[in-house]
């Protein structure tokens, strides 16, 4: 496994991976610097880039993130909450096809392993508060804004 660090917008990013697909991508408040970007990790670095300056919408480089079974079926769920839009943690336990499992889904949503690529900050409250986010409710807004298809002058 390798590991880069780099600067983002909204703090320092987190990449670890190999040949086999990237396995982590986190922020960081402190404590790293910008770091030599390994062959291996390139393109994940460059499309995490490309989206930070509004370029890209969708990443097509290879992932392995790791988790159970379950985690990785809320994980692949994530992946189909297009760029731009929002979705209830109720709605995604109804999609996953049980209503009651939501807190487990809020649980594999807040262990999601690879930042912005699987989007759980595109998760939100049933009431449509930004509730959650491991990397912090404000980097959670700052996402969604980023991603928001109109301007304004904020979302939240």
């Amino acid at each position: 496994m390798e590991t880069v660090f780099i600067e983002s917008p909204i703090g320092i990013t987190k990449i670890v991976g190999d040949a086999n697909g990237i396995t982590e991508i986190s922020v960081l408040s402190e404590g790293k610097k910008a770091t030599k970007i390994p062959d291996s990790l390139k393109e994940c670095v460059a499309q995490l880039q490309a989206y930070f300056k509004g370029e890209r919408k969708e990443f097509d480089f290879k992932i392995n993130p790791q988790g159970t079974e379950f985690q990785q079926k809320v994980w692949q769920e994530l992946l189909h909450i297009p760029f731009g839009k929002t979705m209830s943690y109720l709605d995604l336990a109804k999609k996953l096809g049980d209503v009651k499992a939501i807190r487990a889904v809020a649980s594999a949503n807040g262990k999601n392993p690879l930042w912005i690529v699987v989007p759980c900050h595109r998760v939100i409250g049933t009431n449509g508060s930004l509730t959650g986010y491991a990397g912090g409710i404000w980097r959670k807004k700052w996402l969604l804004e980023h991603e928001s298809p109109s301007v304004q002058q904020s979302l939240f």
